[in-house]
C-alpha cells in the first residue's frame, strides 16, 4: 500500500510539472497559435524516444517573492531522444513558466544536456521561447548564461549545434543561438535582438517596430542571423529534421549515407544549352544543381540573405554534400561582403564535419565600389577564401562559365587544394572579361584605327579564343577535364567516389588567425 501511495505522488508530480506554469497559460498559448515546449519535442522527436532529466528541479532564489512562485522544472524541459534512429539532445524553454526567463538552475539543466551530448558525440538542438534572463535573480541568472555560451563554444566544430527560435529571443539570449550552427525562426511569432524597440527609440529616436527590428524575415534576408523564416512551427520542425538527415553525429563521423534509386549515368540534356549565347545574360544556378543531386533534392542554407551565393545540402548516390554556388540571377553572382561570409561559414561547417563540397562557379568577380571597399571587402572576400583553403574534405568544383581574376582564385580552385576540377566547354577563366581586358591591351590602338569598334571586336573573338576558354587552364592541369554538362551527374558522383577517403592535412598550430 506505501508503495502504491509513492507511486500515486510520483504521477501527481510528473502531472505537475507537465503542466509547466499551469493549464490556463497554456491555453493562451494554444490561442496565439503557438504550440508549447512539450508540444514541439513531440513534433521533432520519434514517437516515445524522448527521455527526460531534472524534470522536478526548482530554482533556489528566495528574493522579490520568488519562492513562492516554483514551478518543477523551472521553466526549460531537457533530455534526449531520436530522429529516424539517431540520438538527439534536446532542451526546449516553456513560456509558461516565467515568461521562459532564464535563471541559475535553468542554466545548469542545459549545460548538462550539453555536456552529455558533447561526450557522447550527438547533436544538440535548442528550442528557444525565452523572455530573457530572469531578473530577480541577478548575477546568477548573467552567470548561467556565459556558462551556456562557454559551452556553445567548446562544442563549436565538435558536434552540430541547432536553434530554433519560436518567441521572444532579445539581449543577452541572442548569443547562444548566434553561437550554434543554424538558426530558424518562425515568421510573425519570433524575434531576435540586443535592445528593444524602446531602448532604440530612447537612444536613437528611431521609431521601429518589433517585426522591423528582429523579426524572422529581416534576419533571414538582412542581418543573416536566420538560416531560415519558417512559415510555421511545424515548418520549424520540418527544416530541422530534414536538416539533421544531412549531417554526421560528431566531428570524428563521416557524413550519414542514404539509398539512392537516382541513376548515377543520369544524363541531363537540357544542361548542354543552359548557358546563353549572350554571355551577359543571366540563368538560374539552382536549376544546374536540382539538375545534378539525387532526385532533385536540395536544402538551401541562408536562400534570402545574399542570393548571389547560394549554399545548401544535397545527395550524390546517396552520399551527403554541401553546395556553394554562384547564382547568375542575382548581382550577375559576384562575388560582395555578405555572399564571401556566408559562403566562408558555410564552407567551415562542411569541413568541421567531414562533409564533401561540391563549388558550381560562374563568377565575374568581387562587386567594386565605395560602399563594398569602405565595408572591407577585401578582409571579408579574404574569409572564402581562407576557408576553401584551409579546408580538408574532398572537394569537387564544376566551372560553368565566368571564373574572372581573384574570384577564380577563391572558389575553390586547383590552387587551393581543390581536388577535382572539372569546367564546362562554356567556361571562361581569364584574370578579366575579354572586353575588359582588350580596353586595357588595346584601348589607345584602337583609337588610331578608322573603325575602333570593329577593331575592339576582332580582339575580343582573339582574346576569347587564346586566352578566355578552359582549354588553357586544363594544358597547365589546372582544370582536370573539360566535360560535356549533360554528364555533370556522372562526373561528380564518381569524383566523390574517388576522394572520398582523400586526406589533408594542416601545419601544427593552436588555430589559425581567419581574416574576421
Amino acid at each position: 500500500m506505501k508503495a502504491n501511495a509513492q507511486l500515486d505522488h510520483l504521477k501527481k508530480l510528473r502531472e505537475e510539472a507537465r503542466l509547466g506554469g499551469g493549464q490556463k497559460k497554456i491555453d493562451k498559448i494554444h490561442s496565439e497559435g503557438r504550440y508549447t515546449a512539450r508540444e514541439r519535442i513531440d513534433m521533432l522527436l520519434d514517437p516515445g524516444s524522448f527521455e527526460e532529466f531534472d524534470m522536478f528541479k526548482l530554482h533556489r532564489c528566495r528574493d522579490f517573492g520568488m519562492d513562492s512562485k516554483q514551478f518543477p522544472g523551472d521553466g526549460v524541459i531537457t533530455g534526449f531522444g531520436t530522429i529516424d534512429g539517431r540520438i538527439i539532445y534536446v532542451f526546449a524553454q516553456d513560456f509558461t513558466v516565467l515568461g521562459g526567463s532564464l535563471s541559475e538552475t535553468f542554466a545548469e539543466k542545459i549545460c548538462k544536456i550539453m555536456d552529455l551530448a558533447m561526450k557522447n558525440g550527438a547533436p544538440v538542438i535548442g528550442l528557444n521561447d525565452s523572455g530573457g534572463a530572469r531578473i530577480q535573480e541577478g548575477i546568477e541568472s548573467l552567470a548561467g548564461y556565459s556558462e551556456i555560451f562557454q559551452r556553445n563554444v567548446m562544442a563549436s566544430g565538435v558536434i552540430p549545434q541547432i536553434s530554433a527560435i519560436f518567441g521572444p529571443c532579445a539581449g543577452g539570449a541572442v548569443y547562444s543561438p548566434a553561437l550554434t550552427d543554424f538558426v530558424t525562426m518562425v515568421k510573425k511569432q519570433s524575434y531576435m535582438f540586443l535592445t528593444g524597440p524602446k531602448v532604440v527609440k530612447s537612444v536613437t529616436h528611431e521609431d521601429v517596430s518589433v517585426e522591423e527590428l528582429g523579426g524572422a524575415d529581416m534576419h533571414a534576408s538582412r542581418s543573416g542571423v536566420s538560416d531560415y523564416p519558417a512559415e510555421s512551427g511545424e515548418d520549424a520542425i520540418r527544416y530541422i529534421k530534414k536538416l539533421i538527415s544531412f549531417i554526421p553525429q560528431n566531428n570524428l563521423e563521416n557524413t550519414p549515407l542514404a539509398v539512392c534509386d537516382d541513376p548515377v549515368t543520369r544524363n541531363s540534356t537540357g544542361l548542354n544549352t543552359i548557358i546563353p549565347d549572350n554571355h551577359n545574360e543571366a540563368y538560374d544556378m539552382k536549376d544546374v544543381i536540382l539538375e545534378t543531386v539525387d532526385n532533385r533534392d536540395f536544402l538551401e542554407i541562408k536562400e534570402n540573405f545574399a542570393p548571389n551565393i547560394i549554399t545548401g545540402f544535397a545527395r550524390y548516390n546517396g552520399m551527403s554534400v554541401g553546395i556553394v554556388a554562384n547564382q547568375p540571377k542575382h548581382l550577375s553572382g559576384v562575388l560582395d561582403i555578405d555572399s564571401s561570409v556566408k559562403g566562408a561559414r558555410f564552407v567551415r561547417f562542411c569541413d568541421c564535419f567531414n562533409i564533401p563540397v561540391v563549388t558550381f562557379v560562374d563568377v565575374p568577380g568581387f562587386l567594386p565600389g565605395t560602399a563594398q571597399e569602405y565595408g572591407g571587402v577585401i578582409r571579408n572576400g579574404a574569409k572564402i577564401l581562407y576557408a576553401y583553403a584551409e579546408a580538408t574534405i574532398p572537394k569537387v568544383t564544376v566551372i560553368t562559365r565566368k571564373a574572372y581574376g581573384g574570384a577564380y582564385c577563391v572558389m575553390s580552385s586547383k590552387h587551393l587544394r581543390g581536388d577535382i576540377n572539372y569546367a564546362w566547354p562554356t567556361s571562361e577563366i581569364a584574370v578579366m572579361g575579354a572586353k575588359g581586358a582588350v580596353g586595357v591591351l588595346y584601348g589607345r590602338q584602337a583609337q588610331k584605327q578608322d573603325d575602333p569598334a570593329a577593331f575592339l571586336a576582332e580582339k575580343e573573338k582573339e582574346y576569347q579564343e587564346t586566352v578566355a576558354n578552359p582549354y588553357v587552364a586544363a594544358q597547365r592541369g589546372y582544370i582536370d577535364d573539360i566535360i560535356e554538362p549533360a554528364r555533370t551527374r556522372t562526373r561528380i558522383c564518381n569524383a566523390l567516389t574517388l576522394i572520398k577517403d582523400k586526406r589533408d592535412t594542416n601545419p601544427m598550430k593552436k588555430h589559425g588567425n581567419i581574416p574576421l
